[in-house]
């Protein structure tokens, strides 16, 4: 078994990503969008881009059905 190390990069190009996913979230699936919102909400260089995706990711998880939000709320409750 082979460990990777992780690049000094790693932050800076998730952060990319994730900045790229939320410019184009007509194109993207709302997971995608909740990961790239985590993403921003905890790396972001500023404190607007952070409060941003907090709010975009409330906006997000409006949208999904109570019933699947409580399942996928009770799945990572039980991790």
């Amino acid at each position: 078994m082979t460990f990777q190390h992780r690049s000094s990069a790693w932050p800076g190009d998730r952060v990319a990503e994730a900045r790229a996913v939320i410019a184009d979230v007509a194109h993207h699936s709302d997971l995608l969008i909740r990961l790239a919102c985590n993403v921003l909400a905890q790396h972001g260089e500023t404190q607007g881009e952070r409060a941003d995706a907090q709010r975009l990711l409330l906006v997000v998880d409006a949208r999904r059905p109570v019933s699947r939000a409580q399942r996928e709320d009770q799945g990572r409750a039980a991790r």
